[in-house]
Parts: structure tokens; sequence; C-alpha cells
């Protein structure tokens, strides 16, 4: 290594090298085609398309290739092996799951540390002795088969499973025999988007028809069908609830009050906003009343309070409120208001204990409430301080639930919940090596292109100090009405170890302030995101924080989206670039599985107005020949369905194609890996090992392990 130099930082000694003179690293060679599709007059190439094709042996072979450079460039750097000790020692602590209680049994996940997918333990009451009543570790032997979902039948006797294989947004379901622990025969194939909601002997579940020959995972997803299964019967022989011939692209979802009196169905266009169907199952021949005919307002029932359904709704107010309706009378007019719309918004409601529970947001951090059911306010539940709340889980009839509080620095604790005293006490602890107390968070509000206040949690050691050169990841998503709240990761510890910085801008087009802060990132205004994000990276270097040389961006799927316009936009402003599952081509993400139902975020290149805004941030559509581009790792996998890799390989191809300088831009394909649920522990860190080693390499620092 060259120019080598010391930096002192608080408490460590880090070395630090120049990365301007490493080589140019050759690039695989990627084919190119004569695709050109032309939208309302405008001509535009695809020379990548055939890349889209999954099953092909080219597109095998470019994967192969791509791998090979980017994984021998890694192995190449020294500190990669010490960073994924670090990371397993770290790791390695137990972790549990809030207990949730089914008759006289309760269940909660624990992982031991190390182990690839949490178990599920069963106790008979609380201070019951533990035994293991499923381990999804025994589902394959590499740990890519996970438990994707769970619920338990309303008279506690059956445990109804989903499981997802290598990551894939497809799901079975199984049932196993509680009391018993046997497994039971049925088996439920191709769903997908659904939960199973019981009802009498048997569950509602929604699911597509089988995909033809190897479209499984890039397919187009249609005609979503909602069906009924009794126990000890054959799929083929389900009960087929609803569908609408009408209209393929649109998703279905069913749900069953506690007392199995109404049916609730969902129907949707996009990732929010439904129409809401309901049946009285208690009425013979009852047949479905639509007590809401437009896709226009979100909707959630939480559970029926005699005749009444109570439905969390942002209708008439962009930051939620809790109403009763009436399904015989279910116009707004007749709703009667449970908990009016405040200041901050209302992000979930439990029924435990004969109270409302109400989880507020204020300024993307958690609140608790507690309310009678007529609305009345009772008391605020006292949380351990800034972070984020989960649960609460318990019975409408249990006078104890549990819940999860979690903070940047502070690892998941779970609380037992006495709903009558309000009081809170530890119930499980986290014991993890890691010196918490050494850290602090700070929450400050920047101005954004347009005048508007953004807030950003900042967290690093404490006493750090603000030269311009300390090691910066800034994440952020932006979309889909999804809030990003304080949460503790173990693989973060590596850069505040190291005197990092990391940060989290809780951008427009996030849920953090309600419907309206989500619309402000949606569509014709998504240039609000990346305005958002790229004033967040400023700050931080105005403020002295960092500097253009040590800040790396970093975000997931939209998030993806969120880093290759940003880098493309300001290539200046950041060293290194980490798109994960990105969406990157906004003029084709639509044709791909359940692609079509971002449309209501993202407009549509079917559109006219909307093509041609798209086409101006689209990354891959934006990558300009002969920039230098930050170093970047772009991560996708093989069997992701929801985001197909597609868009990775194509923006890495061109990416390769336009990119001049000597920082490297690389892709990294995980297999027998999806969109990110239920990866197991070992590739989580092999993929969080591989990140940070590429981060401190491009950035000039050598770790202190």
């Amino acid at each position: 290594m060259k120019n080598l130099l010391i930096l002192l930082t608080v408490g460590s000694v880090i070395m630090m090298y120049s990365c301007k003179d490493q080589p140019q690293l050759k690039y695989p060679e990627t084919r190119k085609v004569d695709q050109m599709d032309v939208y309302f007059g405008v001509e535009v190439s695809d020379h990548y398309r055939w890349l889209e094709d999954d099953n092909s042996e080219e597109t095998a072979e470019w994967v192969k290739a791509q791998n090979e450079l980017t994984f021998s460039y890694l192995e190449g750097i020294p500190f990669r092996n010490k960073i994924r000790d670090r990371l397993n020692k770290m790791w390695d602590y137990p972790r549990y799951g809030s207990p949730f209680r089914a008759g006289k049994y309760y269940f909660y996940f624990k992982n031991d540390g190390m182990q690839n997918q949490s178990v599920l333990y069963i106790q008979e009451g609380l201070e019951g002795e533990a035994s293991v009543f499923l381990d999804p570790n025994t589902f394959s032997e590499d740990g890519t088969v996970a438990l994707s979902g769970l619920s338990i039948s309303n008279n506690d006797r059956w445990f109804g499973y989903s499981i997802s294989r290598a990551g894939s947004d497809w799901n079975e379901i199984k049932v196993i025999d509680i009391e018993t622990r046997e497994e039971q025969p049925d088996l439920i194939e191709w769903v997908k988007f659904s939960g199973t909601s019981w009802c009498g002997d048997g569950f509602y579940y929604s699911r597509y028809d089988a995909p033809k020959a190897g479209e499984a995972l890039s397919g187009k997803n249609e005609f979503h069908k909602v069906y009924y299964h009794k126990l000890g019967t054959p799929q083929s022989e389900d009960e087929l609830i609803y569908q609408n011939r009408n209209y393929p692209l649109r998703n279905y979802r069913a749900r069953v009050t506690d007392d199995e009196r109404f049916l609730i169905i969902y129907e949707s266009e996009t990732t929010s906003g439904e129409a809401v169907y309901v049946k009285d199952l208690s009425k013979k021949n009852a047949e479905f009343i639509q007590i809401v005919d437009n896709f226009e307002k979100d909707y959630s029932v939480l559970d029926n309070i005699g005749n009444e359904l109570l439905v969390l709704t942002n209708y008439d107010a962009p930051r939620k409120q809790l109403v009763l309706i009436n399904p015989d009378k279910p116009k707004p007019e007749n709703w009667k208001t449970v908990i009016s719309e405040k200041d901050e918004v209302l992000g979930s409601a439990s029924l435990v204990g004969g109270r409302i529970i109400v989880q507020y947001m204020k300024d993307a951090t958690s609140r608790a409430h507690i309310y009678d059911y007529e609305g009345n306010y009772i008391s605020e539940v006292n949380l351990p301080g800034i972070g984020s709340l989960s649960g609460f889980s318990g019975k409408k009839e249990d006078n104890i639930a549990f819940y999860s509080f979690t903070s940047f620095t502070y690892p998941s604790t779970i609380f037992k919940f006495d709903v009558a005293a309000n009081e809170s006490t530890v119930y499980r602890a986290a014991e993890i090596d890691f010196d918490a107390d050494a850290y602090e968070t700070n929450q400050v509000f920047y101005t954004s292109k347009d005048g508007t206040q953004i807030p950003m949690f900042i967290t690093h050691k404490k006493g750090l100090v603000m030269n311009g050169n300390n090691p910066t990841l800034l994440y952020g998503y932006g979309g889909f009405n999804a809030s990003m709240t304080p949460s503790f990761s173990v693989s973060r510890l590596i850069l505040l170890e190291n005197g990092g910085i990391y940060a989290l801008a809780n951008i427009r087009g996030g849920g953090e302030y309600g419907e309206e802060w989500h619309k402000a990132g949606t569509k014709l205004q998504k240039q609000n995101v990346f305005d958002d994000f790229i004033a967040a990276a400023e700050y931080l270097i105005d403020q002295k924080y960092t500097s253009p040389q040590k800040i790396a961006i970093q975000g997931g799927s939209n998030g993806g989206l969120l880093v290759g316009a940003c880098m493309i936009q300001r290539p200046d402003l950041f060293k290194v670039a980490l798109p994960a599952v990105g969406v990157m081509d906004m003029l084709r993400f639509h044709k791909f599985t359940i692609g079509w139902a971002w449309v209501g975020d993202y407009g549509s290149s079917e559109n006219e107005e909307e093509f041609h805004y798209l086409l101006e941030y689209s990354p891959l559509h934006t990558l300009k020949d002969g920039v230098e581009y930050p170093a970047t790792l772009i991560t996708t996998a093989d069997h992701d369905d929801r985001v197909v890799p597609a868009h990775s390989f194509k923006f890495a191809a061109r990416l390769q194609e336009t990119h001049k300088g000597a920082n490297p831009v690389l892709i990294r394909i995980d297999t027998s890996a999806g969109h990110g649920a239920g990866k197991p522990t070992a590739k989580i860190i092999d993929e969080q090992s591989d990140i940070w080693a590429f981060v401190f390499k491009n950035f000039g620092v050598t770790p202190k392990y």
C-alpha cells in the first residue's frame, strides 16, 4: 500500500492509505444487442436486454464471470477475514422474540447466536419448561429454507406455518397439531403475498395459479385468488372464495375476526390503498358487502366490537385515526370516531386486556398510549428511551402483553407489560460483546433543496472529533410509505467501532409524517427523495462529520434505486455506493413478477407524462459515458423474485461500460438467496464482511482488528 499515514481518533489509531493508484480492473465483456424500444416517439436502447433471461446459459456464464472478478477483488483485501472474525464474535449472542400465547401454551423464537434460522420454542405457562416446537434449521442443510409466516387457529389447536425456499416470495403452507406436535398431511403450494386466517376446521389464504415452466422467478404475477382450505383435504379440493377475472393485476388477502364472525377481504392495485369487502359468516348464504369501493386510502380492520368493525385508516386523516364501521351502514358519514387524528402518526393498535394500546410515531421514534374501547385516554406507556417499539403481543382477555424495544446502540430487549398497572419490566435482555455506553445518537433536522426540513439520526462514539474526515455510512429508503426508525444492527458496529458514523435520513416517500410525506416522494415528485438524500450528505460534509472521500451511501430495494439515482446525479459527493437488490430499470420494472404493484409509487412508462419523468432519473438510462462514478458494490441474489436480479445485472453491465477511473464497480450475486427475508446467518455474515471490507478499502482505512 502507498502513502501510509496515521489518523488519530478517540481511543484508537487507524491506518489509512490512498486508493488513487490502484490499477483499473478488467471487467468481463458483456455482449450488446441492438434492442430499441419506442415510447411515445422516443427511442430508448436496451443493449443488455438478454440479461433479463434468468434461465439462459449465457446469463449464467455472465454471472459466473462477474462473481469471479468480484470475489477475486474481495479476497485481495487483507483485513476482510478479520472483519468476518469480528462479526462472528459479535453475532454469537442469544436473541429472543416476544412471547405469544395460544391456550395454555406460550411460544417464542430464540436464536442461540450463530444458528442460520431462529428456532420456535413452546412452554406451558410463563414458568413452564421450554422445548423446541419447530426448528427451521432442519428444513435444509444450508439454512436457505426459512420460516416465512405462522398463524394459530382460534381454538388454539392448529399451528399453520409457511416456508420459503432460497429467499423466494413463493410460499408453501403446512400444519401441525399443537398438542401432539404431529405434522398434518396438508400442503398448500404457490402461495404468495398471503397469510393464513383460520375459521372453523380450516383457513383462508391467497395464491396464484402455478407459473409456466421457467417463469417462477421472473414471470408476471396475475390473477390472485382467495381460497378456503379444509384440514385433511387435498389442495385440489380447496374452495374458491373470491376472484376477479376482469382485473388480473390486483391482489387479495383475507382475514377473519377473532370470533370468526366476519370475513374481510382486501383488494389492492398497488402497495397503498385498498378496497374492502365484508361477509357476515354468522348469516347463512350471506353475500360480500363492499364497504370501500376505491383504492384511494388505507384500511386495516383490527377486529370487531359487537356488530361493528374497528378500523385503522387514513381516510380524511393523513396521519390516521381509529373508527368504528357498521357493515350495514358503511358510508363515512355513519362512522364513529374512536381515536381521532393527532400530530403524531398512528402506526398500529392492539386490543389487549380490555384496552386499546396505540403506537404512535413522532419524528420517526415510537410512543405508546392506552385508551379504553370508547376512545377515552388512560395513560402513556413509559418506554426505555428514544427508539422503536414492536408489539404488543397479547389477547383481548389477557392483562399481560409483551413488546420489544430497540435503538441504534440498544439491542432488541423484550418487556413484559402489565396492562392494568401500566408497568413494564425487562423480560429478556440481550448480552452482546459491545459497549453501548461508549456511543451516542443525535437527531438533527437539515434543509432539503426545496426548503423542507428533513430529520436524520446520527450515531457515533462519544467525543468523536468532527474533523471532516470520519468514515461515514448514510442510509436511506424513501418510498412505499415505509418508515425508517431506530434499529440495532450487529454489522453496523464494524463501522462504529472504527471511529465511523452511521446516519439514517428520514427522507420523503416514507411514512414518517403520514400520507402527505409519502405522497411528496412518489410519481412526479420522486426527485424530492433524491434531493433529500443528497442534502443529507451535504449536511454531513458541511458540519464536518465527514468528506466526499469518506462517505458511503447504502439502500436496498427501493433504497437501491435511491443509491443508484444519487450516485449518478452527484458522483462527486460520494466515495462508495452500495445499491442492494435495487429497482434500476424504471421503464420495465412493471413487467416482472409483482412489479406492476409499484406503479402507485413510481408511475409507469406506459403513461406519457410519467415516462418522460422516469427516463430523467432511471439509473440504467442516466449513466453517462466517461464519468468517474463512486466505488460501487452492487448486491443481488439469484432467487430474488421481488426485484428480479435483471435490474442489477443490466445496471452493472452499463456501469462497467460507462465508468472511467480506478474506482472499482462490481456486482456480488448471491446464490440460493432472495430479496433478503429468511437469509441464513452464515450468508448474512459473509455478505456484510464483504461489504465492509469493500467500504474500508475504498475509504483508504484499515480497521483496527
